[in-house]
């Protein structure tokens, strides 16, 4: 399902920083094994009806997602890797591999910035995670 929203908030989150030059935004709503997932994907078109995502910011929120090895747990389910993909510690509060952080908010709210296509690079990533938090 296609929502609209707004560009500095998605599912309660502030998006404090959004680099220039990302493409058309659509949001989306789903629920995957008991988690609720609003995402955001900004794509550009390359060429006539050739599209690429710039950058996706996702957040999951469900009462299983309680630490960070629950959230491990689910996005190693979700995106189908397999159980040694082992991501490098960002800061207190997520993990991060070479196109994608994912942040623990609180317990039951989670974020993850990817990157998929490598369009914007990691430093965008780490800018656009360390931005998100819940509204003042």
């Amino acid at each position: 399902m296609t929502i609209s929203g707004t560009e500095g908030r998605l599912d309660g989150l502030a998006l404090t920083h959004l680099p220039q030059g990302l493409g058309i935004p659509s949001d989306f709503v789903t629920e995957w094994e008991g988690v609720d997932c609003t995402q955001r994907v900004w794509e550009t078109e390359v060429e006539p009806d050739s599209w690429r995502v710039d950058l996706q910011v996702q957040v999951m929120r469900a009462s299983r997602l309680k630490d960070l090895k629950s959230l491990r747990e689910f996005l190693i389910e979700y995106h189908e890797r397999g159980g040694d993909w082992i991501p490098s510690a960002f800061g207190d509060d997520g993990f991060a591999s070479e196109r994608e952080i994912a942040r623990l908010i609180e317990p039951g709210l989670a974020v993850e910035v990817r990157d998929p296509f490598e369009r914007k690079g990691f430093d965008v990533v780490e800018a656009v995670a360390k931005g998100i938090r819940l509204p003042e």
